[in-house]
């Protein structure tokens, strides 16, 4: 066991494998519309043979820019062994692309807030006498964390007028019935039937203001978090129950505005699709800053 112990770490080092986050393709969910590429400026991904592959392990660094923008759900982030991301291939890819790409690379890289990465492209443009994107020095500082939806902002500079305060009491509540995450509703309760339905991400009502009054009032709702909540596989089995079993009048989607939210409208139409019904999906989008874009 030692020796084979000794044996792995060696092609490892030789190889530069390690255990890493990196993108996972479900071909057979991928149709092979190709949206996810114009989305990796690194170039690690390419449609071939009618499928999106990952064509260098090297290039691919894991953040899943390319997921927001798959009309399929096929692409999500696995850890697993893979071959070291190599900043310095990436760039030779981005700068063959043009300016566009450059600058979509550069963004990319502080969004998801990594320095490294970035300090070493930046130097590459350097050294190949390459200008540097105007935004290198205007973006707004990023936290280490991998995702823009977590970046840290600060509202309290935006509330400095007086907020009239309501009498206690006066807001009554719309919710209709309990439990509302969709962990832990029955597809068969008894309120599904001949409802309208409202499925939003957790962080919606704390967002906006008026839930209750502008979304919620008459509706049976459902809530999850797309990034956070691990259960997307039973998520989509139970919504598909609930729509399949119940006569669903309509239904509304609140999702916030940050890219891993996009992940409430996907289930949801996934879930419509598999339960071979016709309904009106409404989608809703509330900023971070509580406002319906």
């Amino acid at each position: 066991m030692l020796k084979d112990a000794g044996v792995w770490i060696e092609r490892l080092t030789r190889e530069k494998i390690m255990l890493r986050k990196i993108i996972k393709i479900d071909e057979n969910k991928c149709n092979g519309c190709g949206a996810c590429v114009p989305d990796c400026p690194e170039g690690a991904l390419q449609i071939i043979d009618g499928k999106a592959r990952l064509v260098g392990e090297l290039l691919c660094d894991g953040l899943g820019a390319c997921i927001g923008n798959c009309p399929e759900g096929a692409i999500a982030i696995e850890e697993r062994e893979a071959e070291e991301y190599d900043e310095k291939k990436v760039m030779e890819n981005v700068v063959k692309a043009g300016e566009n790409v450059i600058t979509a690379h550069i963004k990319h890289l502080k969004d998801h807030g990594q320095r490294e990465y970035l300090e070493q492209a930046v130097n590459y443009l350097k050294e190949h006498n390459i200008s540097i994107p105007a935004s290198e020095e205007k973006t707004e500082e990023p936290l280490p964390c991998g995702c823009p939806g977590t970046m840290m902002k600060d509202f309290r500079s935006d509330k400095t007028e007086e907020i009239q305060e309501q009498p206690s009491g006066t807001i009554k509540s719309e919710l209709r019935q309990w439990p509302t995450q969709l962990h832990l509703v029955s597809p068969g309760a008894p309120y599904f039937q001949d409802c309208e339905l409202l499925v939003a991400g957790d962080c919606v009502p704390f967002t906006y203001a008026d839930f209750h009054r502008r979304f919620l009032k008459g509706k049976i709702l459902i809530m999850f978090c797309p990034k956070l909540d691990a259960a997307m596989d039973m998520y989509l089995e139970k919504l598909t129950a609930i729509i399949q079993d119940n006569n669903i009048k309509s239904i509304t989607v609140v999702k916030m505005e940050v890219p891993c939210c996009g992940g409430a409208l996907k289930l949801t139409e996934e879930a419509l699709k598999k339960s071979g019904k016709n309904i009106v999906v409404k989608e809703y989008t509330i900023s971070i800053k509580g406002e319906i874009k």
